[in-house]
């Protein structure tokens, strides 16, 4: 089979693996999680599918990244410094106490001298980002405490990766004494490149390519962003997780946030499902059978183990009972920097190779059993189950959802506000951005007729949808989209027209309103006051036009265009001057285009 032949059947065989697994493990309430590995194994160990599981492995990684992307894009920099006592005080603190726990364990067992010892006991002491932040996603728990305080050990992990492998080279009696101190110079430096290219260079790049209304484009610039950003952290000595998520909390209080991760995440699901799948290829069940006792009562140790510190540590930096439990249970598994460690400590001689491919099927392992021990720990919980955080990120879980910011949502906008209620707005323009943000106001680049954009900007969360485009056919599609999709979901629209006003009312919108309508009365009015009428009669004249008007709409609805013909004034009202019209006009003359789209388009 040549090259390109036996590419295209393994891609067929990790698509095919995941369509099957998946549905069947959700079925089952096990978790998608556990459905990829599964179907990795099957895949690759028992059947021999595919061999060059760690080659597919190295490619999946970027599911990783793009997920560590879009979390950076939910954290603003001022929440990340928030979350600095967990990042720096219980990440540190867990790393450091499980880390010599684990080491004293793997002494005792006298599989590896103290240098092995150290090597194994931190590099299990980290836990597997992809899969503990797949479970709190699955779950909708990304933005509860609980979430984030297990987020935070996560980036502190990955921050501990560049000591750990300085950590290898000391361990290995490394010839430059200056190079661990070197490399964490270059790993600094190279953070606060990201930085400063993050604030200076990357909202203009996206707004350059924003008005040339490409979005192809739009979404490559956003993978060339990603991918490059976790290439630069790599070459540095950081993971290229961290490298993606710097770039994406730099994002974060961009206008262009929620069309970025809209663009990503088909990406970053394929590929993260792939990522498992690899996992499961990866697993040397040799190894394992050859091992097997050791690994028995080795997982269960080294879970176990992590779980209790873990739960300790939660408990003393004040988190609940229950919270403490779903952490515990979430990160006692091994993570993919483990596997980074094992190889590089096999490779310079700490361990054997046999003995680093053991830790590797046992890290392996552990992953599987996480979400079984994460579901399981729901029978531990004393009380609720589901904390949501007070912060709300940057409008996205507001209760009004605003699809265009015209000059009618620019309006309808401070109206909102002035009534103290958060507002999400979502605009396709990059002009219409720009301007916006010269006036203070906060809206995001996304296209409302998009139903990836929306759940980004949080349509699951929103009580109100309010469609305020300009265009007829946007305004129907994402009326059409949202009630298809989220049905349970308020639906107030600008119509562009009368005809467009019954068309959105047989569609059974909540509320429609044309934007001529209310400028239309009021500019009438006063031009009544400025010939003599009183403002008291003008009002009354203007409530009752309102009024005839609306009848009009609900006979048109049900009965056609021209019903309600005869509630039109095609003549001044007798006898004058002009007072509150008591009843229509017995007498019409016939008028060509009366009730027609060109005569009423507007009225």
């Amino acid at each position: 089979m040549s090259a390109p032949n036996a590419l295209f059947s393994e891609t067929i065989l990790l698509l095919g693996g995941a369509v099957v697994a998946a549905p069947i493990f959700k079925k089952l309430g096990l978790g998608t999680v556990l459905g990829y590995l599964a179907a990795g194994i099957v895949i690759g160990p028992v059947f021999h599918g595919i061999t060059d599981g760690e080659q597919i492995l190295n490619v999946a990684e970027l599911g990783v990244v793009f997920l560590l992307f879009i979390i950076g894009l939910e954290l603003k920099p001022s929440r990340l410094w928030q979350m600095r006592r967990d990042i720096f005080g219980l990440g540190t603190a867990q790393v450091v106490v499980t880390g010599l726990a684990l080491t004293a364990l793997a002494w005792f067992s006298e599989v590896f001298d103290w240098r092995g010892s150290i090597v194994a006991g931190f590099g299990l002491a980290l836990s597997s980002t992809a899969f503990a932040m797949q479970i709190l996603e699955g779950d909708g728990d990304v933005n509860t405490r609980y979430g984030q305080r297990s987020f935070s050990m996560l980036l502190f992990q990955d921050l501990a990766i560049v000591p750990l492998l300085a950590l290898i080279t000391i361990l290995d009696g490394g010839r430059g004494s200056n190079a661990p101190l070197l490399g964490f110079a270059v790993a600094i430096g190279a953070v606060a490149a990201m930085i400063l290219m993050g604030r200076y260079l990357l909202t203009p790049l996206f707004q350059v390519i924003a008005r040339t209304g490409a979005r192809e484009a739009m979404i490559a610039a956003a993978l060339f962003v990603v991918m490059g950003s976790a290439s630069l952290m790599q070459l540095a000595g950081l993971s290229m997780a961290m490298g993606a998520f710097l770039s994406g909390v730099m994002l974060a209080e961009s206008s262009y946030r929620h069309e970025l991760e809209a663009d990503i995440e088909p990406f970053r699901g394929v590929l993260l499902a792939i990522f498992f799948i690899a996992v499961g290829l990866s697993l040397e069940l040799d190894v394992l059978l050859d091992n097997v006792l050791f690994v028995i009562v080795t997982v269960p140790i080294v879970m176990a183990v992590k779980a209790v510190i873990i739960y300790g540590l939660c408990r003393i930096s004040g988190s609940p009972h229950d919270d403490a439990i779903r952490i515990a249970f979430l990160l006692p598994q091994g993570g993919e920097f483990g596997f980074v460690l094992f190889t590089t400590a096999g490779t310079s001689g700490l361990m054997s190779t046999s003995t680093a491919s053991l830790l590797v099927a046992i890290v392996t392992l552990s992953m599987a059993l996480t979400p079984i021990g994460a579901a399981l720990s729901k029978r531990l919980l004393r009380g609720d189950t589901h904390e949501e955080l007070d912060e709300d990120f940057e409008g996205a879980g507001a209760d009004v959802l605003m699809v265009g910011f015209s000059r009618f949502g620019q309006i309808a906008a401070q109206i909102l506000l002035a009534g103290g209620r958060s507002v999400t707005v979502i605009d396709f323009s990059a002009d219409r951005i720009r301007q916006a943000s010269s006036f203070g106001f906060r809206i995001y680049f996304g296209d409302g007729a998009r139903k990836d954009v929306l759940r980004s900007a949080g349509i699951d969360r929103a009580k109100i949808v309010l469609v305020c485009t300009q265009n007829k056919e946007i305004t129907d599609k994402v009326v059409e989209l949202v009630q298809a999709d989220y049905p349970h979901t308020r639906l107030y629209v600008r119509s562009y027209d009368r005809i467009h006003s019954i068309e959105l009312r047989n569609k059974g919108v909540d509320y429609e309103l044309r934007e001529t309508l209310e400028s239309g009365l009021l500019f009438g009015r006063r031009t009544l006051e400025a010939l003599g009428v009183s403002e008291v009669d003008a009002y009354e004249i203007g409530e009752d036009i309102r009024k005839r008007d609306e009848a009009r709409l609900v006979l048109q609805v049900s009965e056609g265009l021209q019903a309600g013909r005869d509630m039109l004034f095609s003549h001044p009202v007798r006898p004058e001057p002009l007072i509150k019209p008591k009843r229509a006009s017995d007498a019409f003359e016939d008028d060509p285009l009366a009730g027609t789209a060109d005569a009423t388009a507007d009225a």
